[in-house]
């Protein structure tokens, strides 16, 4: 009697994996040609619509004689026949080139234009330099997406672009993740209106600044900047708020609403944004400043799958699985006791090092002790309330 189960050779068939979506998640072909007719009935519902400055080329005479500069300041080293080109220029010329649809694929990769202006969107032809000074020397700049805490931007940042002295420009600062009572609306941390130039100072203040204030458990917020070219002198007067603006209810804003009532006399030019969440400053700004409780947000988690305990298991931090298997309340505890041991009520409190992960460890403690001293520098899993 033959063997049914043997395969031969000739019946061995090639596995190829799907890209994109599986096929019972993915739509059909009804729902797709449906979202078809649907585009074709009204385009301007699907299609976006670009809301800022035109591309300015520069002329062919000024083109050679930005080159012609460029190499008369180009360096070259005689012993092994390299050039030498400074950062700077290299970074100025993406900016004036690629620069700005690069900014503008990140700013897209963040759903900024979407929660900001629903279909429309701009190419940011004007770069904005920002950063909240720290000390005299030092300062945190503000690039696209990176993380700047509370403490780091309680006072009002320095903003730099080029500009010619004749135009007039305003700058808004708006958080679209942070509002309390209304989920399509933003608070505005800060406005100036009617600058001359590229001299902020100059400008009329509409809001004063305000720092973020992201409240304990909702992760990080998006702090954005735009700069908007003015066609002429503008009357803010709806908008401005005396100062200083405490009340929050005042500070409720909408980009949209701000752009569709003045398209005629602004023009979205730059835009630069970062991302903020809790830190332990802020307890005393709900409280001293805002006069209001703290929010804190929690999420109840649904109790995790426990598997039935082994002998010895493989392949398993052992710690960890032991701590699976004990009772949450005696580690919090164990927890609490080993930081009451770092506080003295007679000092302050020791300041945290904001780069932990960049000092050595000890090499000769096992690697489950270091992964534990790393996850308490980061503040991750069980410390990082404490």
């Amino acid at each position: 009697m033959p063997n049914l189960f043997r395969l031969e050779p000739s019946h061995l068939v090639s596995v190829r994996f799907l890209r994109g979506r599986a096929p019972e998640d993915a739509r059909t072909l009804k729902q797709r040609l449906e979202e078809i007719a649907v585009r074709e009935k009204d385009p301007e519902l699907h299609f976006k619509v670009n809301i800022g400055l035109p591309f300015l080329k520069p002329s062919r005479a000024e083109e050679f004689r930005q080159r012609k500069e460029q190499l008369k300041n180009l360096k070259v080293n005689s012993a092994s026949n390299e050039s030498e080109i400074p950062l700077g220029e290299v970074k100025n010329e993406w900016l004036k080139t690629t620069g700005p649809y690069h900014i503008k694929t990140i700013v897209e990769h963040f759903n900024i234009f979407r929660d900001l202006y629903g279909e429309a969107y701009f190419i940011p032809r004007v770069p904005l330099k920002i950063a909240y000074s720290d000390t005299a020397d030092t300062s945190t700049p503000v690039y696209f997406g990176n993380q700047i805490k509370p403490n780091e931007a309680k006072d009002a940042p320095d903003v730099s672009y080029e500009a010619d002295p004749s135009s007039l420009w305003c700058l808004l600062l708006t958080n679209p993740d942070g509002h309390f009572t209304e989920s399509d609306a933003e608070y505005v941390h800060w406005f100036i209106g009617n600058i001359p130039g590229n001299d902020i100072t100059k400008g009329e203040e509409i809001v004063n600044y305000l720092q973020p204030f992201p409240p304990r458990g909702t992760g990080s917020q998006r702090m954005i900047f735009v700069l908007y070219k003015q066609e002429k002198l503008i009357d803010f007067t709806p908008f401005k708020r005396a100062s200083p603006c405490i009340n929050l209810g005042d500070r409720t804003f909408q980009t949209k609403k701000f752009y569709r009532d003045l398209q005629d006399l602004i023009t979205p030019a730059g835009v630069s944004f970062y991302q903020s969440d809790w830190d332990d400053s802020l307890t005393t700004f709900f409280h001293n400043t805002l006069g209001m409780k703290e929010p804190i947000y929690e999420f109840d988690f649904p109790v995790p799958y426990r598997k039935p305990p082994v002998w010895f298991p493989k392949r398993q931090a052992f710690n960890l699985y032991m701590d699976k298997h004990r009772d949450p309340k005696q580690i919090a505890k164990e927890l609490l006791l080993k930081n009451l041991k770092r506080v003295d009520p007679f000092h302050a409190k020791e300041k945290e090092a904001k780069y932990a992960n960049a000092f050595p460890e000890d090499t000769n403690l096992p690697s489950w002790l270091r992964t534990e001293i790393r996850k308490q520098r980061l503040k991750w899993g069980r410390y990082s309330d404490s």
